[in-house]
């Protein structure tokens, strides 16, 4: 006849042998404490907080030559390139559409135009 004490230890066995639904509902509790800065997008379609600061950043006008380079170094903490490299990959990421239509659409236009800018000023410069 078991005695008391085996009854918890039992008990234990069980709590550990959970069905797998809940063990994968407390594992996605635990992805969603990371912090967005370092979760990358997923399929759940969320932007990190430095996504948005760039499509804030893509959606304003610069009056001087070098403003713009100078707002990605000091707000987003990016050099140029790594700022136009992630920008290029958020222009096919549905989220970022979704976030912010007007600019997406610009800017997927302008990366796939034929004359690649020309129409812009004739300099043949985008940025």
């Amino acid at each position: 006849m078991p005695s008391a004490s085996d009854e918890p230890a039992r008990a234990d066995v069980r709590a550990t042998d959970a069905p797998s639904s809940e063990r994968m509902s407390s594992e996605s509790s635990a992805s969603e404490r990371v912090p967005s800065e370092v979760a990358l997008p997923g399929p759940q379609g969320a932007l990190t907080e430095r996504d948005r600061r760039i499509l804030a950043l893509e959606g304003r006008t610069f009056r001087y030559v070098g403003a713009k380079e100078r707002a990605i170094r000091e707000e987003i903490g990016l050099s140029k390139v790594a700022y136009y490299v992630r920008l290029n990959a958020l222009l096919d990421e549905p989220a970022a559409l979704r976030a912010a239509p007007a600019v997406v659409n610009r800017l997927r236009a302008r990366r796939t135009s034929e004359d690649g800018g020309a129409s812009l000023g004739g300099d043949h410069r985008v940025a």
